[in-house]
């Protein structure tokens, strides 16, 4: 009959129903990109453009404007570093996405950097001791994080541990600048000098999150 709906379909003279699209899911994930979650994310996505500035020399070729222009965008990384964490203090916008983002940016930015100046040659002989026990001691420390977290378990950020994230940044930072300035040796002696000091500042504040990690082991 006349404007009964059709079987399988929709009463004649009436529009289809309308089907409503939830936008929830992207409001969501426009509601995390603070500017705070933003200069993370900036820190991490510029990652790969610092191993490509370093990585002609790691070819074995001069790169003094590899280097500068490396050294440049690692300051600037360092910079948003400090600051990511200085405007979600001062707004109100700390989120459970900076807290996750901010340390993992930290660790792929010096893992990344650690494994092209080796392969430069920047960090060899024995000093890749000093860049090895750095790397190991993020993983590991990342791991406890991860397993006393699931304890509901947090481990402060001790006073010790920040000289030694400030010292191991300058340390890096030093080795691309003497890259750039290969007629100052003196430049990259100090870089390899504080990355020996961040080292041993990196044993003694693992071993201090090691003993807090073995209290909650069965």
């Amino acid at each position: 009959m006349e404007g009964e709906p059709r079987k399988g379909g929709v009463a004649e003279g009436t529009s289809p129903p309308v089907r409503l699209v939830s936008t929830w899911p992207l409001w969501q994930a426009m509601r995390m990109l603070t500017l705070p979650n933003i200069l993370t994310l900036s820190r991490i996505l510029a990652v790969p453009i610092l191993v490509a500035l370093l990585w002609p020399a790691e070819q074995g070729h001069e790169w003094r404007t590899g280097y500068a222009l490396a050294f440049l965008l690692y300051c600037l990384m360092g910079i948003t570093d400090y600051f990511d964490g200085y405007v979600a203090r001062a707004h109100g916008a700390v989120s459970r996405l900076g807290i996750f983002l901010d340390p993992i940016a930290d660790k792929i930015m010096v893992g990344a950097v650690i494994l092209m100046l080796t392969a430069t040659h920047d960090i060899d002989d024995a000093n890749i001791i000093a860049g090895l026990v750095i790397l190991l001691r993020e993983i590991a420390v990342s791991g406890l994080r991860e397993f006393l977290a699931g304890l509901q378990v947090s481990i402060p950020v001790s006073r010790l541990a920040k000289w030694k994230t400030a010292l191991q940044l300058i340390a890096l930072g030093a080795l691309i600048l003497g890259g750039a300035l290969p007629s100052w040796p003196a430049i990259h002696m100090i870089g390899l000098t504080t990355l020996w000091t961040a080292a041993i500042l990196t044993l003694i504040t693992g071993w201090d999150y090691l003993r807090v990690g073995i209290r909650h082991m069965d």
